[in-house]
């Protein structure tokens, strides 16, 4: 069921929500908490059918926050107007998506603050242009996790460089959660025999990923040894991470995207393997976001000490 609510108020869609439920019998007894989106006008639908796809695991209140882009003509007249869309349209949460317009754009935390769920978490996410620092925004400031993608800035690379000096407990970005699948496949291989030290390691991947980034700054952490992080032409129609390696006395443990879905895994005096490894998509990426609420540690770790250590590296100037 879609309402719309054109030219409204807070005060008008709270009273439309409590209708609802009392008339329809959709409840939100069981949301376990709120995830404010906040996008321009225009760009809502794909996040929040991401949303909606997580919220099977998550059963959550939406609320969409929709602007005029910064570089757009503003209206003239300040308005909101508000969509609600409960049961089939809203999968299993309660989707609230908020128009602003003129001057009301310009408070995002009062128009969300009379509609977040009593006592349950609030998650922001920045699917598109995060703002300049997300823990001190309006949204960041209530939010107890602020979720970002530095892929969907204008400089992916350089935002992590800006990331890592305003970050705060409780940020997290897509860049990271995309690379869940390749560090549990790296942690894999290395827990099998022969248990050697690694003696080098490189990671290359497209121009414009973060993601090959944070896994060549993870790596380097974790290795304690200089990663060379290296640009690699675009292979296979990827523009992620193309590849990894590994050298250790037994010989180069290679893990090398062959397909835009598949990976190949070299090991020496072993046979190879082609392993599924597809690009993450956005509902999979929020869907493992979301399952924790806390701080996430090694992130906190990886992108400020981690990033850091990684282009004061020697061996990074032989990857440029």
């Amino acid at each position: 069921m879609i309402v719309d609510l054109p030219n409204t108020t807070t005060s008008k869609i709270s009273k439309t929500l409590v209708k609802i439920r009392e008339e329809g019998g959709a409840v939100a007894l069981g949301r376990v908490l709120t995830l404010v989106i906040s996008t321009t006008l225009g760009h809502e639908e794909e996040a929040i059918e991401a949303a909606n796809d997580a919220s099977r695991e998550h059963p959550m209140r939406v609320i969409v926050i929709s602007t005029a882009a910064a570089d757009s003509v503003a209206l003239d007249d300040a308005r909101l107007d508000a969509q609600i869309r409960v049961g089939g349209d809203a999968g299993a949460s309660e989707v609230i998506v908020l128009k602003a317009y003129g001057d009301m754009a310009d408070d995002e935390e009062g128009l969300v603050t009379g509609l977040l769920l009593p006592d349950a978490p609030v998650v922001a996410w920045w699917p598109g242009e995060a703002p300049e620092v997300v823990s001190r925004s309006p949204l960041g400031r209530i939010a107890q996790r602020r979720i970002t993608d530095a892929a969907a800035q204008k400089d992916p690379r350089g935002y992590l460089q800006h990331l890592a000096r305003t970050y705060a407990p409780g940020d997290t970005d897509f860049a990271w959660t995309r690379l869940t699948l390749w560090r549990a496949q790296l942690a894999a291989v290395l827990d099998q025999p022969p248990f050697e030290n690694i003696s080098a390691a490189e990671v290359h991947g497209a121009a414009a990923s973060p993601s090959t980034t944070l896994l060549a700054a993870w790596l380097q952490l974790q290795l304690q040894l200089p990663v060379i992080h290296e640009v690699t032409p675009a292979v296979v129609g990827s523009s992620g991470i193309h590849g990894v390696k590994l050298v250790r006395e037994s010989g180069v443990i290679e893990l090398e995207r062959t397909h835009v879905s598949i990976v190949t895994l070299i090991q020496p005096n072993q046979p190879t393997h082609d392993i599924s490894l597809p690009r993450r998509s956005m509902r999979e990426c929020l869907a493992e976001e979301l399952r924790r609420l806390d701080p996430d540690d090694l992130f906190g770790q990886v992108i400020t000490t981690g990033i850091t250590e990684l282009h004061e590296a020697p061996e990074l100037a032989l990857a440029r």
